[in-house]
């Protein structure tokens, strides 16, 4: 079996396991310790699965710290019991944590049994994966209902945390996505942004409290922009782009994303490279920006008009001139061949 993170479950785990399936535990709490899944609690069943779900699941539910839940549900059939998987990670919790746990929860059900395992449920909050909350849960799985902007922002961080892949071996990450929340006073900028009250914001990652703060407005015009671009930090950049293109005045949305290469430390370069797509999804989708070109940078000295012009409106494949029959050599052609066959008449040049 081949294991995301290289993360196994532990010998005490799979015995427990193996119990659990024939019904001998109610609940099953997991946890990652020394690189290993192992055991955190355990309950055995006493009343019906839904009058002790609350009393057993809630105060399992560590602020700051992601855990796994199986619980086990009632036989119905003689065909085993159910299990309800809740994937627990809080907001408050350290990225590194969100991400290991997002990326070895693949390895905990097929160490489990995923066939026993009815349903599957990620929480952020207590409520989420409250009895009520598994209520809601199956009730929005028969009638689904168009995503609040919170619930889509939710849904994007259940996908990042989907794609993680990190290497416990190695002691590296590779993150495809981090949705770092945005901080009021950006979110209020960009919106600014959007309705060209503002032509210039610039972000940047707030890094103790793991979001994105707003670090610059002031007002910036094309010359202006590569004095914006700092040369010891990365920054995303939103910038409106004024221009004219075939007689036309245009304002077009441009994002820069800046990374100065190796003036900034390993984790920076991380974080800002994962936070950059969910930050972009975000604007594109939940407050509706027409980003016209998305642009990666080392220092502003590249940001000149034309290279911002030709990035907006890259030239397209130059026409190709039909192709012209060569003419024959100058001068005297000499005279033509004739091939004659038998019987044929002379003919005189």
């Amino acid at each position: 079996m081949s294991h995301q993170t290289g993360i196994q479950a532990s010998r005490e785990v799979k015995n427990v396991f193996a119990k659990a399936r024939n019904g001998d535990y109610r609940l099953l709490k997991i946890i990652i310790a020394n690189e290993e899944l192992v055991l955190g609690e355990s309950k055995r069943a006493v009343k019906k699965w839904d009058q002790e779900y609350d009393a057993y699941v809630l105060p399992l539910l560590e602020d700051g710290m992601p855990s796994y839940l199986l619980y086990r549900l009632d036989s119905t059939n003689n065909q085993g019991y159910e299990w309800l998987f809740l994937a627990w990670s809080p907001d408050n919790s350290p990225v590194r944590q969100k991400m290991l746990y997002a990326a070895t929860r693949a390895t905990l059900k097929k160490e489990f049994g995923g066939g026993h395992i009815k349903e599957e449920i990620f929480g952020t909050v207590k409520d989420d994966l409250s009895l009520s909350g598994y209520r809601k849960h199956l009730a929005s799985l028969s009638a689904p209902l168009p995503l609040t902007a919170a619930e889509e922002e939710l849904r994007q961080i259940k996908l990042n945390e989907m794609q993680t892949d990190i290497s416990v071996d190695t002691k590296q990450q590779t993150l495809q996505g981090v949705a770092f929340p945005i901080q009021r006073e950006a979110m209020h900028a960009l919106e600014q942004f959007r309705d060209k009250r503002l032509n210039y914001v610039q972000l940047e990652i707030d890094f103790p409290n793991e979001s994105i703060k707003l670090s610059s407005t002031a007002p910036t015009e094309l010359r202006d922009l590569p004095k914006r671009i700092p040369r010891d930090a990365a920054r995303y950049h939103f910038f409106l782009y004024k221009h004219t293109h075939e007689g036309d005045y245009l304002e077009s949305p441009v994002f820069i994303y800046s990374m100065p290469g190796y003036k900034c430390s390993i984790r920076e370069r991380m974080l800002y490279s994962s936070c950059k797509s969910p930050l972009i999804d975000t604007v594109e989708k939940n407050l509706r920006i027409q980003i016209a070109k998305k642009l990666e940078i080392d220092n502003g000295d590249d940001l000149t008009s034309e290279y911002l012009y030709e990035e907006v409106h890259p030239k397209q494949h130059a026409h190709k001139q039909a192709f012209a029959k060569p003419k024959g050599p100058a001068g005297k052609r000499g005279g033509r061949r004739i091939t004659r066959m038998p019987g044929d008449a002379d003919y005189d040049d």
